[in-house]
């Protein structure tokens, strides 16, 4: 294992009862995690009130431990419960009575003073809206942006989805145990966590042999092994020949996507030109190849030579017969092939003709919500559980672009690119991510891999750059992250 895995919520559970079972007491387990709850809290603020919310499970008893500890190191504390004492169960029962301080029941007082706040209601399970006074006080937190530290996850965000239920606090710190959940990384539940900080409770590695996560965050130990490094031996073919479809209007876009797939690796990159725009993409970059495909047997033709092992269609493409027929053709050659944009909507009335198309060869289908929407109108849900489904329906990889990137493999592994700012949101921006993906397939690295690493990159490039991002300023800062990836995988 990484060390970077999603656990869901059944998949903690699962974790947590197998560390009980392998000999580690859950009254160890939960005096850990109040202790982490302590120690971060205490790392960014001095001494000063703190109210603590409790709920009836183990989130409250990880709070009554923090009372118990924060109080030991001289913090004025008082803790709120939901429900009665006599109703707590077994490690939460024996915490509350370890804590010698009073229990009020949950009330607007609480907030008197507008003390620091630990939201220890809820964990990631909470599956019913955020009501009641245990609402009215987080909405009252928020209200008065009080500093709030979640216990888990905030209260109200669904730790699978990141749905907010109702209502959630907004966190300065959210304290979570063992491994973070997809919750943690997905909107609109991630922007109420503040910093995640993931302690270690004492959950040994091994339980998640038996638990066999399948999502991740994008992280760079997810495929920074597989990127072919060139060596002295490597020369511009066996980095791969990239293909990109170019429309005959929106010339632009094509030629984002080009920049990106050179800068990602690619050793040749070609750009299949409408015989009316073909002066255009010439007067480009010296360095793109442009041939001109007037028919579909031109394209054909291209596409014999075996070493142009990757295509891309759709950036720019139309919304037009031709794009159809060039996204087919590609499939068919059996090349790698990136289906982005245009390539996309035009087989939202005949999705399933483009479905039985894919076949052994890696294949990327690059939506955004609105394309995503066209082309599989059926599926609902967090964009976690729709990624998933899209690419076990279509056979493809699916990148599913947003705030909160979702890559998903038909097998039903996934990862969430959650380093992408809010400066890419301009026109462009994913005609780069989409080449950057073309150009890492070019190179042979396997689909999955390639995606995360292509998402990944795209949101360090932007990060770099800063306000004031045109995507055209996103290929030229690919260099600097390969220089850092670089010395990552040398170190």
């Amino acid at each position: 294992m990484t060390g970077h895995e999603l656990l869901s919520v059944e998949e903690m559970y699962r974790a947590d009862a197998a560390a009980i079972a392998g000999g580690v007491p859950g009254l160890e387990l939960m005096e850990a995690a109040g202790g982490a709850i302590v120690r971060e809290t205490r790392t960014r603020w001095q001494t000063r009130p703190v109210t603590i919310l409790c709920g009836p499970g183990n989130n409250g008893g990880d709070g009554f431990v923090a009372a118990r500890l924060l109080s030991k190191a001289g913090w004025p504390v008082c803790v709120g419960l939901l429900g009665s004492p006599e109703k707590l169960k077994d490690d939460a029962a024996v915490n509350a009575a370890r804590w010698t301080g009073g229990i009020s029941p949950l009330g607007p007082e609480l907030l008197d003073g507008d003390p620091l706040v630990i939201d220890a209601l809820f964990g990631a399970g909470l599956g019913r809206p955020l009501a009641g006074m245990a609402g009215d006080l987080i909405e009252t937190v928020n209200a008065r942006n009080l500093d709030c530290v979640g216990v888990d996850i905030p209260s109200g965000v669904h730790g699978d989805s990141g749905a907010v239920l109702g209502t959630a606090p907004r966190c300065r710190v959210t304290v979570t145990f063992f491994r973070p959940k997809p919750g943690h990384m997905l909107l609109p539940g991630r922007d109420r966590c503040g910093e995640v900080v993931v302690a270690d409770i004492g959950i040994p590695e091994s339980v998640l042999e038996d638990i066999a996560p399948a999502t991740a965050p994008n992280h760079p130990s997810l495929w920074l092994g597989l990127f072919p490094w060139p060596d002295s031996s490597s020369h511009k073919y066996t980095r791969g020949h990239a293909v990109v479809v170019g429309g005959a209007r929106m010339t632009g876009a094509a030629r984002l996507a080009a920049a990106g797939a050179r800068r990602a690796g690619a050793g040749l990159l070609t750009i299949a030109a409408p015989p009316e725009a073909a002066t255009v993409y010439r007067s480009g970059e010296p360095g793109v190849l442009v041939h001109d495909t007037g028919d579909t047997g031109a394209f054909d033709l291209l596409l014999r030579d075996r070493r142009r092992n990757a295509v891309l269609v759709g950036p720019g493409c139309g919304v037009e017969e031709i794009t159809r027929e060039r996204s087919l053709a590609a499939l068919q050659a059996g090349k790698a092939v990136v289906l982005d944009a245009d390539a996309l909507t035009v087989f939202a009335n005949a999705p399933e003709t483009l479905f039985a198309a894919i076949g052994d060869a890696p294949c990327v289908l690059t939506p955004h919500e609105g394309e995503f929407a066209r082309l599989f109108p059926d599926l609902i849900g967090d964009c976690l559980t729709r990624a998933r489904a899209a690419a076990a329906a279509s056979g493809a990889v699916v990148l599913l672009k947003g705030p909160d990137t979702v890559v998903a493999a038909p097998n039903g592994r996934a990862a969430i690119t959650g380093n992408a700012p809010a400066w890419l949101a301009t026109g462009g921006t994913g005609d780069v991510l989409a080449g950057l993906v073309l150009g890492l397939l070019a190179q042979g690295m396997p689909a999955f891999e390639a995606v995360c690493m292509a998402a990944w990159m795209h949101g360090e490039a932007a990060k770099d750059i800063g306000p004031g991002l045109i995507a055209e300023d996103l290929s030229g800062a690919v260099p600097r992250i390969l220089k850092r990836l670089r010395a990552l995988s040398s170190a």
